[in-house]
């Protein structure tokens, strides 16, 4: 293969990263759209189409911060090519896919690439000059919530006037294309940790939060009550407990636990969280309330196509915020642009507590998220970057991102139950909709108490850590930096 060139622009490189982390994104809320379709065509029951959804969530939770860690070891460009490899995988097998079975694997797949987005912040924070750091995480962290619901929006037209297997076609070129310039142009970054991957670690790790995650994604089918929630629940959280405790031990951690108490790492884990739980019920609330029918006396009868517009504002302000993230950390900080931004979001979903019987309102808000919510992930990236050691980039900002995930699916379920405890002649009543917006302004006030928790100089070592090649404590180890 012929060699790589010198190292290009940053924004070259920026546009590349943005481009698979785009991909991956767009596939996380692409099926959700689809799923009745899936129901129908793949023969399954609603039980069985929702493993399209968990098992994604599963591979996301596990795979995002063992790739992570792989990054910080091995090269993030090297691990990333191999991810975008695994989602390109992923995505074809789903594309051709005929059954049930083969498109959960595929998804599986889809999932564990979840690491492209630590990997790219930690080429970000390894290459670029201090000066584009803020604003270049700002809107990688950013693309996860925007191509989440730019896929909602373009799936349901892709559902509409093709069939599901576009939903995985369209994104695989990009998903190829990506992979090629991430190979072409994405420069090896200098900073590595030696050490090896703990895999009785990992193993403990992925069982324990595969099995919480997973208790919490069948409550819908099984019931929060259940034998089986609290017993599944009740087991990952012992064996994540039994993780824990191995790590501390350990002189070779997965994730160091020793980061995982500074103050600056473990408060935005908890706004990342509450966030998350927020914001992903949005997706899956706001398009739902528009498609019932107007008899219920508050639906809108809405399409799929129409129903996922609502989130247009939301994807197009949220786009905007990241875009502005670097002179907004710049000026008044991350930990700032933190507070407002969930203030924001808190504030939006308000407006829908008290006022959701015209589209407009939800308009309204869903702008509003977006704007919030793009504030907020900008920090999110930045603050966790920047309260950890290089070296530690790739496994403190994926853990960061599981925590979303987390967040989002506890969110997303509760809401869930509330709508489907609340019907009348088969159909979910504004009640449940109403303690759904509820619930989720309810996390995002928590979320905005963990924000002011924040240590105000918790980016401070974000604007030092750029063009960290050559600099004191680090050795080189056949050209390239590991952290010693």
């Amino acid at each position: 293969m012929t060699a790589k060139p010198e190292r290009v622009s940053p924004n070259v490189t920026l546009a590349v990263l943005a481009l698979g982390s785009l991909a991956y994104a767009v596939l996380s809320g692409a099926v959700i759209p689809a799923l009745p379709t899936f129901q129908h065509d793949l023969h399954t029951s609603e039980t069985g189409v929702t493993w399209i959804l968990t098992a994604y969530l599963l591979a996301a939770s596990v795979g995002t911060s063992i790739l992570g860690r792989l990054g910080d070891m091995y090269g993030k460009e090297r691990v990333l090519l191999w991810t975008l490899v695994i989602l390109a995988l992923g995505t074809l097998l789903s594309a051709i896919a005929g059954s049930l079975v083969l498109v959960v694997v595929g998804r599986a797949l889809q999932g564990a690439a979840g690491g492209i987005f630590p990997l790219a912040f930690g080429i970000v924070r390894d290459e670029f000059p201090r000066e584009k750091v803020a604003g270049s995480i700002g809107l990688l962290s950013a693309i996860l919530g925007v191509g989440g619901g730019a896929g909602i929006v373009g799936g349901g037209v892709v559902v509409e006037h093709l069939s599901w297997h576009w939903l995985f076609w369209i994104p695989l070129v990009v998903i190829v294309v990506a992979a090629v310039f991430t190979w072409r142009f994405v420069p090896e970054s200098p900073i590595r940790v030696p050490g090896r991957v703990n895999w009785r670690a990992a193993f403990l790790m992925s069982v324990g939060i595969s099995a919480a995650l997973l208790a919490v994604s069948e409550t819908s089918t099984w019931g929060w009550g259940s034998v089986k929630t609290l017993g599944l629940l009740g087991g990952g959280l012992l064996v994540c407990g039994l993780w824990i405790a191995l790590e501390a031990r350990s002189s070779n951690p997965l994730v160091d636990m020793k980061m995982m108490r500074v103050r600056g790492v473990w408060t935005t884990n908890t706004a990342a969280f509450l966030i998350g739980a927020g914001m992903y019920s949005a997706f899956v609330i706001i398009p739902q309330f528009a498609q019932l029918p107007k008899s219920t006396g508050f639906g809108f009868g809405s399409s799929i196509v129409v129903s996922g517009l609502f989130l247009l504002p939301m994807a197009s302000t949220m786009m905007l915020m990241s875009l502005m993230a670097g002179p907004t950390a710049a000026r008044y900080g991350s930990r700032l642009a933190l507070i407002v931004g969930t203030a924001i979001t808190a504030f939006a979903f308000v407006i829908l507590v008290v006022a959701h019987s015209h589209p407009i309102y939800l308009l309204v808000s869903s702008g509003l998220m977006g704007i919030g919510i793009g504030l907020a992930f900008a920090a999110l990236g930045n603050l966790i970057v920047g309260a950890v050691p290089p070296h530690q980039t790739g496994i403190a900002s994926g853990m960061n991102t599981v925590m979303r995930t987390l967040g989002g699916a506890l969110g997303a379920q509760i809401a869930a139950t509330f709508i489907a405890g609340h019907t009348a002649h088969g159909l979910p009543t504004v009640t449940g909709f109403t303690e759904s917006f509820a619930l989720a302004t309810a996390f995002l006030l928590a979320g905005i108490v963990a924000a002011v928790g924040v240590p105000r100089n918790s980016q401070a070592s974000d604007t030092t850590s750029a063009g960290t090649r050559g600099q004191p404590g680090l050795t080189s180890v056949g050209g390239q930096a590991d952290a010693t």
